[in-house]
Formats: C-alpha cells, sequence, structure tokens
C-alpha cells in the first residue's frame, strides 16, 4: 500500500501554526486601538487550528489544543455581554468604553481599556464557533 510522505506538511503546518498563532494575538491586543481584535483573532487562532488539524488529525491536534471548543462559546459570550452592559451600573451608556494608564513593573506603562475585555469575548465566542462549525462538518463527511 502507498503511504504518502507528510514530513513536509507537518514540518511547515507547525511553523505556519506558529506564526499564525503570533499574528492572532497582535490581532487581538492591538484591536481596540487599529484595525484587527476579537474576531479576526479568532478567525486566524482557528486557522492555525485546523491547520494543525489537517496536517497531524484529530488526536494529535486535540492533544495540542485540549480545549473543548464548544465551551468557549458561552464564556466568551458571557464576557461581552457583561463587558458591554458594565457601563449600566456606572450610569454610563450601553457599550461605553473607558481605559486607563497603569505601570507594571518589568512592563513600564500599559493601557488598560474595557475594550480589549469586549475583544477577548469576540475572541473566544469566534474561536469556539468557527471550530466547533468546521469539526461537525468534518465529522458528518
Amino acid at each position: 500500500m502507498f503511504k504518502t510522505n507528510d514530513l513536509i506538511l507537518r514540518t511547515t503546518a507547525s511553523l505556519i501554526a506558529f506564526v499564525l498563532l503570533g499574528f492572532a494575538v497582535y490581532l487581538l491586543f492591538a484591536g481596540h486601538n487599529m484595525p484587527g481584535g476579537g474576531f479576526v483573532g479568532g478567525l486566524v487562532t482557528s486557522g492555525a487550528f485546523i491547520l494543525l488539524y489537517m496536517a497531524y488529525g484529530e488526536a494529535m491536534a486535540r492533544r495540542i489544543f485540549p480545549i473543548n471548543f464548544r465551551t468557549l462559546i458561552p464564556i466568551g459570550l458571557a464576557l461581552a455581554a457583561l463587558t458591554s452592559a458594565g457601563g449600566i451600573f456606572f450610569g454610563q451608556p450601553f457599550l461605553s468604553h473607558t481605559f486607563g494608564h497603569f505601570h507594571v513593573p518589568l512592563l513600564g506603562d500599559i493601557e488598560l481599556a474595557t475594550a480589549m475585555l469586549f475583544d477577548m469575548g469576540v475572541y473566544l465566542t469566534v474561536l469556539g464557533v468557527t471550530i466547533t462549525i468546521i469539526l461537525n462538518v468534518n465529522e458528518r463527511e
């Protein structure tokens, strides 16, 4: 029986997935000030997971990412909803945004914003939904 040599696929998939995950983190953290954010970051992370899934198979991909992606959906939705409704408790409109600058040892001055929490919720939701849909489509075939 003919067996394919997928060494090149696995090697390049690992490298590309590493780059994609780094870029996804950049998009996520830069999103509240520049283009990007939770939606695009979640899609790029999903792309990295699907690439590893195609190169290594389901068992290895689940060992690399031992996460139940379905549980990310309600966690992300709750985080986004609570963050967006947080302004109401302080007499501000829905989806109000605030930020502050804080000094963190070894890192210096950092801007912390509520938009980042909202983006994290969107990121988790998009990641959970995208991976769940793709894996369900794969199971049906």
